[in-house]
């Protein structure tokens, strides 16, 4: 039997790629979901460890130093196999996004707290001058800025999270790793994981590069 045969077979191909396609909509959809909410919970999380009251601020740090000291693969066997013994249980879809939530948002928050940091004092100062409330300092002058600076390590951030997803075949969630498992096990050859690894580069490769193009870029102005 030839390589191409082994590891390219385009029967197996034919019949495992509707399978594929199920999982890479999963993987998508999961992936979408814990980048949104990572990316709202750690912004939410950073402006509690800088401006909001001390036990807050503690209670905000322990939960960023706990998320990014748990192996993702744990803390999703955790929840999906330990929560239904207090009571709660979820699916995996929510079981997966509800961990990659968790340690995103640790990791995000630490992001937007050095972007926030970054912003120079004098525009803090500026805007209590002009008479702005907290509200509309962050929205119109902070925020903007820190977001500027933070968008190639979110982007890094957000390529982990897409990757990370293929733990979710850990819990039987129906993914695209879990699917092309699936099919390899069925057709008896590889060609199914080639082609997933193949999805993955795909969706991945575009986001690498467009990190690359932007921190070269911010580079270039900072040099200026």
């Amino acid at each position: 039997m030839t390589f191409v045969e082994t590891f390219f077979n385009w029967g197996v191909l034919v019949t495992s790629f509707p399978l594929l396609i199920s999982g890479l909509r999963v993987t998508l959809a999961l992936g979408a979901v814990a980048v949104i909410a990572g990316l709202v919970l750690g912004l939410v999380v950073a402006l509690t460890r800088i401006y909001a009251v001390k036990p807050a601020r503690i209670i905000a740090k322990i939960y960023i130093d706990v998320f990014r000291s748990i192996p993702i693969l744990v803390l999703l066997i955790v929840v999906y196999y330990a929560l239904p013994f207090v009571g709660l249980r979820l699916s995996p879809f929510m079981s997966a996004a509800l961990s990659l939530t968790l340690v995103s948002g640790a990791y995000t928050a630490e992001i937007f707290r050095a972007g926030i940091e970054a912003v120079p004092r004098g525009q803090f100062e500026a805007s209590q001058a002009l008479g702005l409330g907290y509200r509309d300092m962050m929205a119109d002058v902070v925020l903007p800025q820190a977001i500027r600076i933070v968008i190639p390590p979110l982007t890094n951030n957000c390529i982990n999270v897409m990757k990370d997803t293929a733990l979710a075949s850990v819990v039987a969630m129906p993914d695209l790793l879990k699917q092309a498992t699936q099919a390899q096990a069925l057709g008896a050859k590889p060609t199914p994981l080639i082609v997933a690894a193949l999805m993955y580069l795909a969706i991945l490769w575009p986001l690498v590069y467009l990190v690359g193009r932007m921190e070269k870029r911010y580079r270039n102005e900072a040099a200026r």
